[in-house]
């Protein structure tokens, strides 16, 4: 049994809900039927508590992407930058076990590069050369886009995250589903993630293909799009519908690892640090934030490179140096299999420190913006209620 917060509206009182096994739907029946006086009111809180977590997630995302999306910018054209231009591009088959071969597509140096086949030489070369030559728009670019994805991407996963564990606590049969279980903990973070996911595909795609064009470095395929909205249109003119959903299965994978350990290594550090006397302020959320992001950028790091150049191919698409490319792999697992082949280990974790840089600053204002708002929305609603009250 969970009782719906009292404090969401204090002049009404708290109903018990049972969640095991239901649906947000049956659970507002069940208070339809219990014949309770405050059936419209609870039905309207349960409601208000759902919006609130979407609603403080996802602005809480987009005030986090103002400040990390330069980095964004600079791990995306990194993942791309000598792309399969390792030791085996220079042979037109890379010799496998047992005499087969394994063909290498020709991904297209750039004419920007150096003699190892890389127009960047790490991330703050990256970003100064992105600043010199693009300016502000250059380090910024794709933040329309990255705004909308997060609101869809983040609102889902930190609005679905909480009723998922507590369905899941109260399906395992434990009293209390706020009772905090890493197996819960990391099914419900992934299956929010994943929900995020597919709901957000389409915008990351645009994204990811809007910071990897430059007219002055180009790396990796070059799409040039004005907005999301003409990369939207743009993507199903050329390659349909389903040209929207390219990259989703990779994008499932990302999202599954990097939420299956967000939210329960946010939750098991505040927790321990809680326990060792640190106090509930500012302070608790900022360590426990960072403790997320390192976790986060570690586990995630290869699924990220793989699903950046996913995106970044399509049938119709243009080389770095101007000539059509087409699509280098088939799938994710091929993404991976020649990454690794033709790069080595570090390949997949190529831009691995921009993602940090990314990552650790836009998970520490994500969490601790979402933790405010959220605090902000039920002061709010408890003013409202006084004020109602006279």
């Amino acid at each position: 049994m969970t009782t719906v917060p009292q404090q969401l509206e204090p002049a009404l009182p708290a109903i018990q809900l049972s969640t095991a096994g239901s649906s947000s739907g049956q659970v507002l029946l069940s208070i339809w039927s219990s014949g309770s006086g405050s059936r419209f009111a609870a039905a309207r809180r349960v409601e208000e508590a759902l919006g609130r977590r979407f609603f403080s997630g996802a602005v809480a995302a987009c005030i986090a992407v103002t400040v990390s999306n330069p980095m964004e910018v600079t791990k995306t054209r990194l993942q791309l930058d000598g792309e399969l231009q390792g030791k085996a591009h220079l042979k037109p088959v890379l010799a496998a076990a047992g005499g087969g071969g394994i063909a290498i597509p020709d991904a297209h140096a750039s004419p920007k590069a150096g003699p190892n086949g890389k127009v960047y030489n790490g991330t703050f070369d990256c970003f100064r050369k992105t600043w010199k030559s693009e300016g502000l728009g250059g380090v910024q670019r794709g933040l329309g886009a990255a705004y909308a994805y997060q609101f869809v991407l983040n609102g889902s996963r930190l609005g679905f995250y909480e009723p998922f564990r507590h369905t899941l606590n109260s399906l395992a049969g434990y009293g209390d589903p706020n009772t905090v279980r890493v197996w819960s903990s990391i099914t419900a973070g992934a299956s929010s993630g994943v929900v995020g996911a597919i709901l957000g595909n389409p915008l990351f795609l645009v994204k990811a293909r809007m910071q990897a064009y430059s007219p002055f470095n180009p790396v990796g395929a070059q799409h040039h799009y004005t907005s999301a909205l003409n990369g939207l249109v743009d993507i199903v003119r050329k390659e349909g519908v389903k040209g929207l959903a390219r990259g989703v299965d990779a994008a499932m994978l990302r999202t599954a690892m990097g939420s299956s350990v967000q939210l329960p290594s946010y939750n098991l550090a505040k927790t321990t640090l809680s326990g060792w006397g640190v106090g509930d302020h500012a302070g608790l959320f900022l360590l426990s934030s960072i403790f997320s992001g390192l976790c986060v950028c570690t586990v995630m790091q290869p699924a990220d490179t793989v699903l950046t150049r996913m995106y970044n191919q399509s049938p119709n698409s243009i080389g770095p140096d101007g000539k059509p490319r087409g699509l280098l792999y088939k799938n994710p697992v091929h993404c991976l299999f020649l990454t690794w082949k033709t790069e080595g280990f570090f390949g997949l974790y190529r831009g691995t420190l921009s993602h940090l840089l990314r990552i650790a600053p836009h998970t520490v204002v994500t969490l601790v913006a979402n933790e405010f708002i959220a605090r902000q929305w039920t002061q709010w609603k408890r003013r409202k209620a006084a004020i109602a009250l006279g």
